[in-house]
């Protein structure tokens, strides 16, 4: 069984409390676009994982992988399978490929092994390996909350529209960006999407200015797409990464750091 993890943009991204948890109570809007890993699960006699690709860091997208699997195996005593995991989302990067990766664990060892999970059931468990992961059980467009957990479909006009992604290779460490952050609690963010010119001035992400202020790049990055004509264009998630979305395909932006150039929307 092969499947594609898929990578996640931002927009805007509040950061408006901070929880008895330890945790941060957010706002943001998510969305799934068609940048990929490849996740190949074949049948083993014994638990095996292996990962190629982009190096993984020690506790990255390797630990949640295996984590997925430790979860459904200790719940519902699922059998040993070989997991190997191609890795091309960059990593730490604001892009959510480690939640994808255990995500798409989950669903997938759900198909293999027929336990007939829901997709809230899922979600409760992806829940369990990060803030993020739930987002990749649904896999559509949503309205974040909580600690990024809590989510409501929502609709917006993506038609038409493309995304230029970037990750100038700078690992932000997700800590350390919500410790440069001042939680605000107003103003939330608007459910009133509207069309995409109207989202710069509405969709704000909090990490952007004091991410950019130490990585001074990513501010430039962004300026860049907006003079080269994007619509909106913003950081993702706590970073390094950004995009710009257009109205139509562009040509020659910033050459180097380009991950992705293409339709936003996909996906079955």
């Amino acid at each position: 069984m092969i499947v594609y993890p898929n990578a996640k943009i931002n927009l805007g991204l509040r950061v408006l409390r901070k929880r008895s948890d330890g945790f941060h109570d957010i706002q943001s809007i998510m969305l799934p676009i068609p940048l990929f890993d490849i996740l190949e699960i074949t049948a083993s006699e014994v638990f095996e994982y292996h990962a190629t690709g982009l190096s993984i860091p020690q506790g990255g997208a390797a630990a949640l992988v295996e984590k997925a699997y430790q979860l459904l195996q200790k719940a519902y005593g699922i059998g040993p399978v070989r997991i190997h995991l191609r890795k091309q989302i960059p990593i730490g990067a604001g892009l959510g490929g480690g939640s994808s990766d255990a995500a798409f664990t989950l669903k997938a060892l759900n198909a293999w092994f027929s336990l007939q999970l829901t997709t809230r059931e899922l979600q409760e468990l992806a829940s369990e390996l990060g803030s993020d992961c739930p987002f990749f059980i649904e896999n559509v467009s949503a309205f974040s909350e909580g600690r990024g957990e809590v989510l409501s479909p929502i609709s917006l006009d993506l038609n038409n529209l493309h995304v230029a992604v970037y990750n100038p290779g700078i690992h932000v460490s997700t800590a350390k960006a919500y410790a440069a952050v001042k939680p605000r609690p107003v103003p939330e963010l608007s459910r009133k999407t509207g069309t995409c010119d109207t989202w710069q001035e509405k969709y704000i992400n909090d990490f952007e200015i004091p991410i950019g202020e130490v990585h001074p790049e990513i501010a430039e990055g962004i300026s860049e797409l907006k003079r080269q004509g994007a619509m909106y264009a913003a950081m993702s998630g706590s970073g390094s990464s950004y995009f710009g979305l257009f109205s139509i395909k562009p040509k020659n932006l910033i050459s180097n750091h380009q991950v992705y150039l293409g339709p936003l929307g996909f996906i079955d």
